[in-house]
């Protein structure tokens, strides 16, 4: 199983658990991977773009799959940029919302502490 699966199967767990701040994190994580597989957007000249795709799917795009290892990083990133905000949270006295990002910290460490 690759990452995404694995965050998938732990959002179907914490769905049925309604726990909506393991909800939240998990649907984050797979969001980041989708966008790091979107296809990047290239720049298309002023004239001639609309004569450039005809027909159906003319403009459609292959995605690009990550790797499990790259799929791993996304969410390395994802856990660093909470434990960043973790730690301004708690410098401007907000121990609510750390605690929050602390379970989605936890959350996320859970699904690649399983994958790996």
């Amino acid at each position: 199983m690759t990452v995404r699966d694995d965050l998938q199967v732990a959002l179907t767990e914490a769905m049925k658990a309604q726990d909506s701040t393991a909800v939240g994190a998990l649907r984050s994580a797979l969001a980041a991977i989708a966008n790091a597989e979107a296809v990047p957007i290239t720049i298309v000249p002023a004239a001639g773009a609309i004569e450039a795709a005809v027909g159906l799917g003319a403009a459609e795009a292959e995605r690009l799959l990550l790797t499990d290892d790259e799929q791993r990083e996304v969410v390395e990133f994802e856990i660093n940029e909470r434990l960043s905000a973790i730690t301004d949270y708690e410098t401007h006295g907000r121990s609510d919302a750390s605690e929050k990002l602390k379970h989605e910290v936890a959350t996320l460490q859970a699904v690649l502490a399983d994958e790996g």
